[in-house]
């Protein structure tokens, strides 16, 4: 049995795949940290509700050579932003706080940890269903 393929399994997935790809973009953000003119991102947020919206939607398929290629842009839910409003810009033009980063990365660590949890769950709750045979 794949869990992978069950809706509530693929969506956990995709949220710990957010959380990681996130990961990443803090700590890039830390490491540039002391870099002129760099400026902090951040991913789009993660919801629940657009993930279920996208995997409903149909990818268009070209049946003649004349058809135009779809709408969709690159990058699907975790297209990286800038920050918008920075409450802090060093003289050099850096606006990365390392206490905003560092808090990021807690919660996302928090975050992750969840949907951890609730996998575990899941799976516990599926075992347990199989072995009582109903």
């Amino acid at each position: 049995m794949d869990l992978g393929n069950l809706g509530i399994f693929k969506l956990m997935s995709r949220k710990m795949d957010w959380l990681t790809q996130r990961q990443e973009v803090i700590s890039q953000n830390i490491a540039n940290a002391n870099t002129p003119e760099y400026k902090s991102r951040d991913l789009k947020s993660f919801s629940f509700r657009d993930a279920l919206s996208d995997n409903r939607r149909l990818t268009p398929a070209a049946t003649d050579p004349s058809h135009l290629a779809g709408t969709r842009g690159p990058g699907g839910l975790a297209k990286e932003q800038k920050v918008r409003d920075p409450y802090e810009t060093a003289p050099d033009g850096n606006n990365v706080v390392l206490e905003e980063q560092m808090m990021r990365m807690g919660q996302n660590a928090m975050d992750y940890q969840t949907i951890t949890n609730l996998y575990k769950k899941q799976v516990t709750m599926i075992k347990s269903s199989i072995r009582s045979g109903g």
